[in-house]
């Protein structure tokens, strides 16, 4: 991608200051995998007081449930999956130190906002990349509840993942206050 930022993780408030909705980055470093289980979970643990069983602060999270790796790969496709289907959860996580978040589509005006207060950024991945994405990961490993299968959180060691800034710190959000689009189409 030309004029793409290149940016490692964890993300400190200073990074995710400077970027702006509708920047292209390349993101390297620690990713955690996440869907809708593995978030109910954590949001259940934090609730009950529990150690979380992965580091929230500066994290990103990658809202995908990668495929199984073929032989001599280390990861099949590992596309994004629909945001919003997390906002319920990702309010507390933010608010515990949760930075960034990879995934597709728009999320809900208290997400935005959370994503503003606590200085997080919102990446976007479009569907049907997911091939394309499996290319820059360059270790995986399960690390926590491996009953969900391929919805069991993976940390992901990631090269120059290509992505677009959704949703800044700032609250732009590229959908919306960026490229004018109605939030109700």
């Amino acid at each position: 991608m030309k004029d793409a930022v290149r940016i490692e993780t964890p993300l400190a408030d200073e990074t995710c200051r400077l970027l702006k909705a509708g920047d292209k980055v390349f993101l390297s470093g620690e990713v955690y995998t996440g869907r809708d289980m593995a978030h109910r979970r954590l949001c259940d643990a934090a609730r009950k007081g529990e150690k979380l069983p992965i580091p929230l602060q500066g994290t990103t999270i990658f809202y995908a449930a990668p495929t199984p790796a073929s032989p001599g790969r280390i990861i099949g496709s590992v596309g994004p999956t629909t945001s919003y289907r997390m906002d319920s959860c990702t309010l507390e996580l933010l608010r515990m130190g949760l930075k960034g978040m990879i995934g597709k589509g728009r999320r809900s005006p208290e997400v935005v906002e959370a994503i503003r207060e606590c200085r997080a950024v919102y990446f976007g991945a479009p569907g049907g990349v997911a091939a394309l994405l499996s290319r820059h990961v360059k270790k995986a490993q399960v690390v926590a509840y491996e009953d969900l299968g391929p919805e069991a959180i993976l940390k992901l060691e990631v090269s120059d993942m290509p992505l677009v800034v959704l949703i800044d710190s700032h609250g732009r959000d590229l959908y919306g206050s960026v490229l004018g689009i109605d939030k109700n189409a």
